[in-house]
């Protein structure tokens, strides 16, 4: 028996790089899955139903159960119609895998407003309009006494939480605001039988090997025989554990690369002043760091 038999799942941005990781695994341990992906380019750009429907076609030949989306996920009607498409091909929604990325860097003084509208869109309200129709489904769900042992693993990165990257302020924005929603969401939706945790992958994709300062470091060949620390397929077992019905986990985010998983915090007081009356200026310049 696979750790996820039973299990429907819609994984997003699951044409390529670690999205198919994850969409490859949850099928061989027993998931039926929705493979959603636009098919653009890095930037968002064009489509292509192709990718997905190369995922489904490997999945199948192997004996699992899988079907394509081509939906764009910053859409509303379009996450909505994946949320269907689950239901009604497979009977019902147990796993979200929020996964679905585009780039497109510059640095502040030189990025224009559709570089920030797009990133945004994709990564943070994609992750946002999935969620909320999955999370409708659950409370429906609920309410009619069938209650949910449902799971949300979202996307978020180092580059919004531990590692600030020059050049990409609309992506760290996005993914630091995934973070904050997973937290807020394993808080509103766990009435609903509903965990929601996140993870910040570093492997090697189409997207972080257009990242600058990581493209050639991640690119390095490893030698055959050596374990591949930057390999996409290192990510997919944390995210189907959080997947599994048995799991207890909620409301974490967890750093995951190669051989290593991280649970991360958030902000916190690392040094603090007080004054017994009201503030003066040359006071706070005086004791602040």
């Amino acid at each position: 028996m696979g750790a996820l038999d039973g299990r429907v799942a819609v994984i997003t941005g699951a044409g390529r790089g670690i999205g198919r990781e994850h969409a490859l695994l949850f099928a061989r341990e027993g998931a039926s899955v929705v493979v959603n992906d636009l098919g653009g380019n890095n930037a968002g750009e064009g489509a292509d139903a192709g990718p997905a429907q190369q995922v489904v076609d490997e999945i199948i030949a192997a004996g699992g159960r899988a079907v394509a989306n081509t939906d764009n996920v910053a859409s509303w009607d379009g996450a909505k119609a994946l949320v269907d498409q689950a239901v009604r091909e497979f009977g019902g929604l147990d796993v979200v895998v929020n996964n679905a990325g585009i780039l497109r860097d510059a640095f502040i003084a030189g990025m224009d407003e559709s570089q920030w509208d797009a990133v945004i869109a994709v990564h943070l309200k994609g992750h946002f309009n999935v969620l909320r129709h999955a999370a409708a489904y659950w409370k429906t769900q609920s309410k009619a006494g069938d209650q949910p042992n449902a799971a949300v693993i979202n996307t978020a990165s180092a580059s919004g939480t531990t590692l600030p990257n020059a050049g990409q302020a609309n992506y760290g924005a996005a993914k630091a605001g995934i973070a904050a929603l997973t937290l807020v969401a394993a808080e509103e939706l766990q009435r609903y039988g509903v965990r929601v945790n996140a993870i910040a992958p570093i492997a090697r994709t189409r997207l972080t090997l257009a990242t600058p300062g990581m493209g050639e470091f991640l690119a390095a060949e490893v030698e055959e025989g050596e374990f591949d620390a930057f390999s996409p397929a290192n990510i997919s077992p944390l995210v189907a554990y959080l997947a599994t019905d048995k799991c207890p986990i909620t409301g974490k985010v967890f750093a995951v690369q190669g051989g290593a998983i991280s649970e991360l915090g958030g902000w916190h007081d690392v040094k603090t002043i007080e004054t017994d009356g009201p503030w003066a200026i040359d006071d706070i310049a005086a004791r602040l760091p």
